[in-house]
């Protein structure tokens, strides 16, 4: 049975960067292209990178089909990159930032809300695809990113 519930999925990493720098990752399409959980194509972004306030549309696929989103910056500081993507299903996004003495902790929520009988399926699907750990997969691919940069910096 699917439900039509919003489920929210979190996940933490201890990041090798300040919170300056995370968030540069964060908000920057073509460093999001290479760890974002699901792949995707910026349709629009007409202020060349997230940032509060901005409005972007992108194009990806979920559970093998198209899908496009409309996203809204909310919030994009070295504390939080809070956004909101609407399309076939909604998918409400934060991440939160806090200094720590040798880098930054982050903490990454998604919540995932579909109606109708395609929005339930494809959150559905969307959410065997967090629970297997795409979340995850993400911020570690994000740290990745980030260690040569750190490492170029203390140089």
């Amino acid at each position: 049975m699917i439900t039509a519930g919003p489920q929210t999925w979190t996940e933490r990493a201890t990041l090798p960067a300040p919170p300056e720098q995370v968030l540069e990752l964060l908000t920057e399409p073509d460093a999001i292209a290479r760890w974002a959980p699901v792949p995707f194509d910026v349709v629009e972004l007409p202020d060349g990178r997230l940032i509060a306030g901005s409005r972007a549309r992108v194009r990806g696929r979920l559970a093998g089909r198209g899908v496009e989103f409309a996203v809204n910056v909310i919030q994009a500081d070295t504390g939080l990159l809070a956004l909101v993507a609407d399309g076939p299903i909604s998918l409400e996004v934060e991440y939160q930032l806090r200094a720590q003495e040798q880098g930054s902790e982050l903490q990454a929520s998604v919540s995932v809300h579909g109606s109708g009988l395609r929005g339930r399926l494809l959150a559905a699907a969307t959410d065997a695809l967090l629970a297997a750990g795409a979340l995850a997969a993400s911020l570690a691919r994000l740290e990745r990113e980030l260690r040569p940069s750190v490492a170029a910096a203390t140089c």
